[in-house]
């Protein structure tokens, strides 16, 4: 009896996901499995289709999901990486694959630390080619990456220490052009604990007496935001 693997694809952009069908069923061996693609193009027909497979004597293998998705009408989901949690409690032996177009070290670190994904490609990076090698790869059990990913790993590993969260948003909205006045409509703390804050990241970065043009410019070489 042949395998069956059962895929969710997740994006808003149907020509997209048609290429990402193209490319599997156009790389599938003769003998070796069968591949059963569903479709969904926002968080609530995404998470409607993850419930009912949950419930299923054949539920999904693999499921890719798009970061940039339509919200669910009731708000709860707001995302797919938000989508790809449900998807991690609901179908725990179902392999994660998130895709995106976002490539900042801020965003790469979040949806690593929240929904932990099997696969996780950066759309600038990806081929056909890299595609199916990532498919592959994540069907024999063994994560993948796609280059920008692996840069941040890398640049990660070459600090002697980490910076919390909140330390993290604030270089990410720095970067952003948010000003430091203005930092407290994003991160939850009040103005003088983000100064405080500032200045630890300077010293740790050796800039103590730096402006934020340089905290910005070092944070980058760490690879920070």
């Amino acid at each position: 009896m042949e395998n069956i693997v059962r895929i969710l694809m997740i994006d808003d952009h149907p020509m997209i996901i048609e290429g990402y069908q193209n490319t599997l069923l156009g790389n599938k061996k003769e003998g070796n499995y069968e591949l059963d693609i569903s479709i969904a193009n926002t968080c609530d027909q995404a998470f409607e289709k993850i419930k009912s497979s949950a419930s299923s004597a054949t539920p999904f293998d693999v499921l890719f999901i798009d970061i940039n998705l339509p919200p669910s009408s009731n708000g709860t989901i707001t995302s797919g990486v938000d989508l790809a949690v449900h998807a991690k409690r609901l179908l725990p032996d179902a392999k994660i694959i998130i895709l995106t177009m976002h490539n900042e070290d801020f965003r790469i670190h979040n949806v690593l630390k929240n929904a932990d994904p099997d696969g996780f490609l950066i759309k600038s990076d990806l081929t056909s080619e890299e595609l199916i090698l990532a498919f592959n790869s994540i069907m024999s059990g063994t994560p993948y990456y796609s280059s920008t990913v692996n840069n941040h790993f890398r640049k990660r590993i070459k600090n002697n220490f980490t910076l919390d969260e909140k330390n993290i948003k604030i270089l990410y909205h720095l970067s952003r052009g948010v000003k430091t006045k203005n930092l407290t409509n994003y991160i939850g703390l009040s103005l003088s604990a983000i100064e405080k804050r500032k200045s630890q990241i300077k010293e740790l970065f050796d800039i103590a007496e730096g402006d934020d043009e340089a905290l910005l410019g070092e944070a980058r070489k760490r690879g920070f935001i």
